[in-house]
């Protein structure tokens, strides 16, 4: 043992003797740049070129080169004599067995170079240099840096807001390292590390933010537990931060708090968030680490109070009504939020309206998550959660949307629908928002069938009523009440049989609102979902059902009805849409129309049911006769709802409702459903109307005029007197020059039957001057441009010649020789010869 320390001394003093030339100089004030320059240049060959043991190189070191160096670290002019310097402190330090000797020596020279001001260091290589320096004194003296912890802190104010982004990073280690190394002396400083990390957390280099973080958390954890609401704000914007990194290292440091801060459980309520913020990170290995840290939290917690657990531990049930797909969080993490809950949600809430869209999104994401652990320990903060989700789902942005909804199902899940139900239908009193109806939707859809049977009939109730489902034709409020009527369905199944008139009236009510085609094909499907739960055959078993109740609920204010009555839009719905059902209800259907359609009552309105009306008349067979009953109303219809209406009034409005009218009357005869019995009942009543409709500005009523006066000569046109007979051609015999094609050829057709009437007439012979009028007048339109019309007309005088055919020939043969195309007249003089000779 004496031996090695002999030999021990003996190599320090010759390394001594070799490093005295060197240092001398160094230590001589006039000495040159490069003749320090050289010195230290010497040193470190010096020592690089021995294999000098630890102890003899701690002694040199201790007792030769320590301060030298330091002085030229300190001071020196030359940049290249500072950096050799660092080098060899670097060395000695970490080769030597006792650096906690360099601390008196080596500290207040670093605070000198990195402290501005007065000299602070202006290489950045330099700089990164000395806080490397720093973070190696820490690291090998531990706890023996204490006394000095006032200058380290300094030096880490000053160079954790260097310009250069190396250094601040290597600060951040420094600092680490300093909590991590004197705990029960780091406390009392390192506040005044906070705020020059917080100034560093935003900057725009992410590997410096995550240093910041990391040393962030080494600071408080290690150091005073009250920063911890200094930087939470600051961690919570770092949560959004786009670099994945970053929000990892976010996420690890607020899981280690949650485990080993020393006051954690003051700052649960504000800690927990953060956390379960990160369980929506886009990156897989972020939501798993978060998760895999709130596990931990949890089981920690559990085992820390496991005595005010044990009841839960041993009797707890797990509901039997739980979302699909999602594990149930553990005893120790529900309990966690279900305690801190009250809060939390008051800030969180003030979030989901923040104006920044990220903040939003990120808030609503965390409502879910914090819903889905509470459980049923919402039910306490119901009201201020509706409000929230009121607002939030009218969100601009669909995600905050989609979380709000699936917020709002977990409602349905967890809170007795006695409470959810009742505060949700108190907001439909006062003016339903969307927003409410969109909630109530998805606190249906998350409701348990058997839990929310009870209240089934209420619901229905509520969804009917006026102020509901007639409250707004806008079209997202009406999609939501939509969705509502789908969620009872889907939820409730054959327990919506005892609401099946409740929800025909609302999706009637939505039907009759005018909308797109998309949304009325929901509607059918939703119809036909009803009637599948009632295992009916179609949505037109649901109409058959419930077709009379329907028609007695619109028509209690049938006699006030305007234009603007939403009742009249249910009507036509009810009416065109349950297709054979209607046939059954003709009793209650037909004394609606007849007190709506009376003339004094507004004309828009009649107009629409007038459309209605012919709809249904052009379908008769499948829609409004489709039991067969119509005919005995069929008087009713023609005297008291057609007839009126056809009696001539100045004005548009006037003239399209004459012009449905005349069409409802042409669909009747059309389908055959005015019977030329009917017809004869009903003639003298409207043949004058109908004839004046032949003059509308409307070419589709006098088509239809023309075609309806055809039809009532073909059925009752030989019982005309001689005065119905007159009134009857002159009007049609305007029509062949009217502007449109088709009534000409109409008129043309109505007058041939007109002379197949008055060959069996009784008045033939006191017709005859009026024959020879319409002779003359016939003849004239054979040199009409359209060659239709000429034939058309062709035809009617060879129908009309079998009255007086010399009187026609007499005509034909006066005019022949004006006729720019004589070959009709020939053909007509041909027609009648042979007419002649087959009566011979």
């Amino acid at each position: 043992m004496a031996v090695a320390v002999a030999a021990e001394g003996a190599e320090g003093a010759e390394l001594c003797q070799a490093l005295s030339r060197s240092l001398s100089l160094l230590q001589q004030p006039d000495c040159g740049r490069a003749a320090r320059l050289r010195a230290l240049e010497a040193i470190g060959a010096e020592l690089r070129g021995r294999a000098v043991p630890g102890a003899v190189l701690q002694e040199v070191f201790a007792a030769r080169l320590l301060r030298p160096l330091s002085r030229c670290l300190a001071g020196d002019a030359a940049e290249r004599c500072r950096e050799l310097a660092l080098q060899l402190l670097q060395d000695g330090l970490s080769r030597g067995e006792r650096p906690c000797e360099a601390l008196p020596v080596l500290l207040p020279a670093l605070a000198q170079r990195l402290c501005p001001p007065p000299s602070a260091e202006p290489s950045e290589e330099l700089r990164l240099g000395l806080v490397q320096l720093l973070h190696l004194l820490l690291r090998r003296c531990g706890p023996a840096a204490a006394p000095y912890l006032g200058d380290i802190v300094r030096v880490l104010q000053a160079t954790l807001l260097d310009h250069y982004a190396e250094v601040r990073r290597e600060s951040c280690r420094c600092a680490v390292a300093c909590a991590q190394a004197m705990p029960e002396h780091f406390h009392m400083q390192s506040e005044s590390l906070i705020k020059p990390l917080m100034q560093t957390i935003s900057h725009q280099h992410y590997r410096v933010r995550v240093d910041v973080i990391q040393a962030t958390g080494a600071v408080i954890q290690f150091g005073n537990g009250k920063s911890v609401d200094d930087v939470l704000s600051h961690l919570a914007q770092r949560l959004f931060d786009e670099i994945p990194k970053v929000r990892h290292a976010v996420t690890t440091v607020i899981g280690e708090w949650l485990l080993h801060l020393r006051d954690r459980y003051s700052y649960f309520h504000k800690l927990i968030p953060l956390l379960l913020g990160s369980f929506s990170d886009e990156i897989p290995e972020n939501e798993k680490l978060a998760w895999t840290y709130w596990e931990k939290v949890g089981l920690q917690w559990e085992k820390e109070n496991e005595e005010d657990l044990k009841d839960k531990m041993d009797f707890s049930l797990s509901p039997s009504h739980y979302p699909k797909g999602v594990t149930r969080p553990g005893l120790g993490c529900r309990e966690l939020v279900s305690r801190n809950l009250s809060k939390i949600l008051p800030g969180l809430c003030h979030d989901m309206t923040d104006w920044v869209v990220s903040t939003r999104v990120k808030a609503s994401q965390l409502l879910y998550t914090l819903l889905l652990h509470a459980e049923d320990h919402i039910t306490q903060h119901m009201e201020l959660l509706l409000r929230t989700l009121y607002q939030s789902c009218l969100d601009e942005e669909s995600e905050v949307v989609k979380n709000s909804v699936k917020a709002a199902e977990l409602i349905g899940t967890f809170v007795s629908p006695k409470v959810s139900l009742r505060l949700i239908t108190s907001a439909f009193e006062q003016t339903p928002k969307p927003s409410c109806v969109m909630v109530l939707a998805a606190v249906i859809r998350g409701s348990p069938k058997e839990i929310l049977q009870p209240h089934v009939a209420q619901l229905g109730n509520t969804l009917s009523q006026p102020g509901v489902c007639q409250r707004s034709e806008e079209a997202f409020y009406v999609e939501q009440l939509l969705c509502c009527v789908q969620a009872l369905i889907e939820v409730c199944q054959e327990d919506c049989k005892e609401i099946s008139l409740q929800l025909m009236k609302v999706l009637v009510t939505i039907m009759a609102i005018p909308s797109s085609q998309d949304l009325k094909e929901k509607v059918e499907k939703t119809m036909s979902s009803l009637a599948e739960v009632q295992q009916l055959d179609s949505f037109h078993c649901l109409y058959k059902q419930h077709i009379i109740q329907l028609i007695e609920w619109v028509s209690v204010s049938c006699d006030g009805w305007s234009c603007y009555s939403p009742e009249v839009l249910q009507l036509e719905v009810i009416a065109t849409h349950s297709g054979p059902a209607i046939g059954e209800a003709l009793d209650d259907f037909i004394p609606i129309l007849k007190t709506c359609l009376q003339p004094n009552k507004d004309p828009q309105m009649r107009l629409k049911l007038f459309t209605v009306l012919s709809q249904l008349f052009q379908k008769a067979s499948e829609t409004i006769n489709s039991q067969g009953l119509f005919p005995s109303y069929l008087e009713t219809v023609i005297k008291d709802i057609l007839a009126p209406n056809l009696q001539w009034h100045a004005g548009r409005t006037a003239a399209a409702i004459r012009a449905t009218a005349v069409l409802c009357l042409w669909a009747l005869i059309h389908c055959e459903m005015l019977s030329p019995e009917e017809i004869l009942k009903v003639k003298d009543e409207l043949m004058p109307q109908i004839i004046a409709s032949m003059d509308e500005d409307s070419k589709i009523t006098r088509l239809m005029a023309c075609r309806i006066v055809d039809a009532f000569l073909k059925a009752c046109g030989r019982q005309f007197d001689e005065d119905k007979f007159k009134n009857t051609y002159t009007e049609v015999l305007k029509r062949l020059d009217d502007a449109s094609c088709d009534v000409r050829l109409a008129a043309a057709h109505t007058l041939a039957n007109w002379f197949k009437c008055l060959k069996d007439s009784d008045v033939k012979s006191a017709m005859e001057g009026h024959i020879e009028f319409l002779y003359q007048e016939l003849l004239i339109h054979l040199d009409d441009p359209d060659q239709n019309l000429q034939n058309a007309v062709l035809e009617v005088l060879k129908e009309g010649s079998v009255l007086y055919p010399d009187l026609l020939v007499r005509e034909i043969e006066g005019v022949v020789h004006k006729h720019q195309t004589p070959l009709y007249c020939n053909q007509l003089l041909h027609h009648i010869q042979s007419a002649k000779e087959s009566a011979l």
